[in-house]
């Protein structure tokens, strides 16, 4: 705990100072045009991948960035979080954004003992959707055997297109895809190269356009 209270320190000492009218200003206003849903991988830093200040991104973090489904009479923090962001923060635009290496694929990838990790096992349950259409897409050896690095690469870009999918069976989130009022984005950022890219309706991957 030493680390974070020397950090909380330097906050109050050296960062909010230098943005007292940021602060102030947010005190009142909570205006971000961004959702962004994440994995909750301490490696991936929604904030700092995307230079963003204090009250741009609304952000979600979940194991394996996933987004249940929408089941009528079963919300959760998850479910909630998307319908103030659209319903009443009125964000924009809506990125649901996988990372290289990531622990929830890579268990499911290799098929996760639920007895050892239940609440684990029944959570990647939303990610169910994403593994057959991995078979077509995975990275093999000369002798054509999948390797474990490009089955899970497969699968991590192919998770969020099927969290995109499920994304949309959200009420408000399909209310405002009607009315054109929010768009929604797939990204797969790379923590050994810092690189970050957007994925097409089939799952290819391509440099962010800046």
């Amino acid at each position: 705990m030493q680390d974070l209270e020397e950090g909380v320190a330097r906050f109050q000492r050296d960062v909010f100072p230098a943005k007292t009218e940021l602060f102030t200003r947010l005190a009142t206003a909570h205006q971000p045009a961004t959702l962004f849903i994440s994995c909750s991988d301490a490696r991936v830093v929604p904030e700092l991948i995307t230079q963003s200040e204090p009250g741009e991104l609304f952000v979600i973090r979940t194991a394996g960035n996933l987004v249940p489904a929408y089941a009528p009479g079963s919300a959760d923090g998850v479910a909630a979080g998307i319908e103030y962001a659209v319903a009443v923060l009125g964000v924009s635009d809506i990125v649901v954004c996988g990372h290289s290496g990531c622990g929830a694929m890579t268990a499911l990838a290799d098929g996760l003992d639920p007895a050892a990790l239940p609440a684990v096992a029944e959570w990647l349950r939303h990610a169910d959707a994403s593994q057959p259409r991995t078979t077509t897409t995975t990275t093999t050896t000369e002798t054509g055997a999948e390797t474990g690095a490009g089955k899970v690469a497969a699968l991590v870009r192919q998770n969020v297109l099927t969290q995109l999918a499920n994304l949309a069976t959200h009420p408000s989130v399909a209310h405002a895809l009607a009315g054109k009022t929010v768009t929604l984005h797939g990204w797969i950022y790379d923590i050994g190269t810092g690189t970050v890219a957007e994925l097409d309706a089939t799952g290819r991957p391509s440099a962010l356009a800046v």
